[in-house]
């Protein structure tokens, strides 16, 4: 399957259209701050002055990781189906974040190591019971790669609305997205790798020495799709495909935390135009996402100090697009409330 194209949103006129409705609202010229740039990025994803948020949703994607074995977590492997399972049981964050904004909320098994069998609310993509330890071996095939790339643009898809939130559950997965960060950026790894979960310092050091060693032992992976396979999971690569078909349909884009803006890197890569739709949540408390934001030119909305990954950043910011759309549409001018400008 072909990659996904994307274009550029750029487009001066319907740019000046915008600017010129948000400066006439009822208020001192850039007194909505950010809320005033998403809303002319809104309006420029949809190519119209007048966007609307439609059925807003968020997919989790779950899988395990092989480099846990090189004791990377403070969890073991087993939290992964377990939070699964409290997702599907409608209990973890996720759920209740997603359920209070509006959001429909999509579970899917990327690769987890764990036999769920046929179960409500679950999506089965499993490329396979999670991935090889990349401090030894690739953590996945070509093919592999390709595959979770390809049920991840069909996922996107047939997503209904035009908002797709990305959220993630894998331990392990800290692990991966710092390589992939260093392998994708040159910013050292230790300046990539953080606590995850909870490590200790001296945790965080054993991590940072394992990737040392990993990215060493695979130092010809360079392409994106190599990195990819090299150090990533299935849900990572998942979320790649994802990103990159949300992005063609022109769906906005609601990127999460350190996980989620590591696969969004890669997506980069691949195509750098996928960026113009995106909105950037919040900045992790996850050490080395602020240098991943600051790669990427991006401005997170919230600074809540939020570390647990799930897509909870999405469905928190969520209210703030709205904000942003309804002020649009509905804030009366100038004009129409008679109120006088600015000398």
């Amino acid at each position: 399957m072909p990659l996904p194209q994307i274009a550029s949103i750029a487009n001066p006129d319907l740019a000046a259209k915008l600017y010129a409705a948000i400066n006439n609202k009822t208020k001192p010229l850039g007194s909505l701050g950010e809320l005033e740039s998403l809303a002319a990025r809104l309006g420029l994803i949809q190519q119209t002055v007048q966007p609307q948020l439609h059925a807003p949703a968020l997919i989790v994607f779950a899988g395990d990781h092989g480099i846990v074995a090189e004791n990377v977590s403070a969890y073991p492997q087993s939290v992964t189906w377990q939070m699964v399972e409290n997702f599907l049981a409608q209990g973890a964050a996720i759920n209740v974040f997603a359920r209070q904004n509006g959001m429909a909320l999509q579970i899917v098994d990327a690769g987890v190591n764990h036999d769920f069998g046929v179960r409500d609310g679950l999506i089965d993509c499993k490329i396979g019971p999670g991935t090889h330890n990349f401090a030894q071996q690739p953590a996945m095939s070509a093919e592999q790669c390709g595959t979770a790339l390809e049920h991840g643009i069909a996922l996107a898809r047939a997503t209904a609305g035009n908002v797709l939130g990305f959220g993630e559950m894998g331990i392990g997965n800290t692990t991966s997205a710092a390589a992939i960060m260093h392998q994708l950026t040159g910013i050292p790894v230790a300046s990539c790798v953080g606590a995850g979960t909870g490590l200790d310092a001296a945790g965080v050091m054993h991590k940072q020495a394992v990737i040392e060693r990993a990215v060493a032992h695979h130092a010809n992976a360079a392409s994106p799709l190599d990195v990819l396979a090299t150090f990533g999971g299935y849900e990572i690569a998942m979320m790649v495909g994802a990103m990159l078909a949300a992005a063609e349909r022109r769906m906005v884009l609601l990127i999460d935390g350190f996980i989620v803006t590591s696969a969004l890197l890669v997506a980069a890569r691949l195509q750098p135009a996928i960026l113009d739709y995106c909105v950037f949540s919040h900045c992790s408390n996850e050490q080395g996402h602020r240098q991943m934001l600051a790669a990427l030119d991006a401005k997170p909305l919230l600074q809540l100090g939020l570390r647990l990954g799930e897509g909870t950043g999405c469905a928190l910011a969520l209210p703030l697009l709205h904000a942003a759309v309804n002020f649009l549409s509905q804030m009366a001018t100038f004009e129409s409330a008679q109120v006088s400008e600015k000398n």
